[in-house]
């Protein structure tokens, strides 16, 4: 979620209805250097709470000094990225790439958990291959050095985003008589009845969602409402989705200027509008345009006709 879960788009998330958010992840690297981009991370506002910020790293005292650091912005939780898989990051030994080496895992989780008073919590993945998905043996190690939560992925570092997650040894970490901290799942979560289903099937506490958001805060009060209810909500209209996309982008240009604010928001146009036919015209105009009043106009067009659009189910 680099670039995407920032204060704008948690923002919305918060809005329509996410328990817990996680800061974007941080490079601990970054913050003991007081790099611009990683400090910035750092912002957090009251309404979001509860609210996490996550780190990442490869070096164990680089990740305490971090931790240090985090502790004077009075989070509610430090979060450690055991899990991302990009290749400048797990190749380093960072995020998902620490899976090949455990036992530094589990020492460097253990000095952060002593480095600070704020509750710590990990996400991770099944593994680092099919042939090395230690997830069981990781969750009760690092329960044993003292982290309070661990939500895991379910696919291994090497399958990236491929595939379909598996959530059978998510279940299995939860249903293990020695894990008595909460077991949040991850991967895949993309409808309400999804949700519903993985969390009676697997037993977890909770679950994380990433990719579903984008562009569709919504997603969190549906998943909400079914689960309480039974029932699917209605989606948004052309109106909620167009006045939810301008106030992010509102939000985003005032948090990183005009020029950065703008470019980072075309990731959440395809999203917000997905599913409206003959919309391409107007979803050009908001992905390739780097002009902040045309792409207001665009979206105060669209608000102004929104009649004329229709989701494409609605046409067959």
């Amino acid at each position: 979620m680099e670039d995407v879960s920032d204060p704008p788009f948690r923002a919305l998330c918060k809005k329509h209805g996410a328990d817990l958010m996680y800061t974007e992840f941080i490079s601990s690297e970054g913050l003991i250097r007081d790099a611009a981009k990683s400090v910035q991370k750092l912002d957090i506002y009251e309404y979001e709470r509860p609210i996490g910020i996550q780190i990442f790293g490869y070096d164990i005292e680089s990740m305490k000094q971090a931790t240090e650091i985090i502790e004077r912005t009075n989070p509610d939780i430090i979060d450690i990225n055991y899990g991302c898989p990009v290749k400048k990051v797990a190749c380093k030994g960072a995020g998902a790439g620490i899976l090949q080496d455990i036992p530094k895992m589990v020492r460097m989780t253990e000095a952060i958990v002593k480095s600070t008073k704020l509750p710590v919590t990990v996400k991770t993945r099944l593994g680092w291959d099919e042939n090395s998905k230690y997830v069981k043996e990781v969750a009760e190690r690092l329960q044993d050095v003292g982290i309070e939560a661990i939500s895991i992925h379910g696919r291994t570092r090497k399958q990236m985003y491929k595939g379909e997650a598996d959530w059978t040894m998510i279940g299995e970490v939860k249903n293990n008589p020695r894990i008595h901290i909460p077991v949040f799942g991850n991967g895949d979560i993309d409808s309400p009845e999804k949700a519903l289903e993985y969390k009676n099937r697997y037993g977890v506490d909770g679950i994380m969602v990433g990719r579903a958001s984008i562009g569709y805060p919504w997603f969190f009060r549906e998943v909400k409402h079914f689960l309480k209810t039974g029932e699917k909500l209605d989606p948004p209209g052309i109106k909620q989705r167009v006045e939810a996309a301008m106030e992010h982008l509102e939000m985003s240009v005032r948090w990183k200027g005009e020029s950065l604010g703008v470019a980072e928001m075309k990731r959440h146009y395809t999203n917000y509008f997905k599913g409206i036919a003959h919309f391409k015209e107007y979803r050009m105009k908001l992905v390739t345009s780097f002009d902040l009043s045309e792409i207001r106009e665009t979206l105060s067009y669209i608000l102004e006709h929104e009649d004329q659009f229709h989701y494409a189910q609605e046409l067959n």
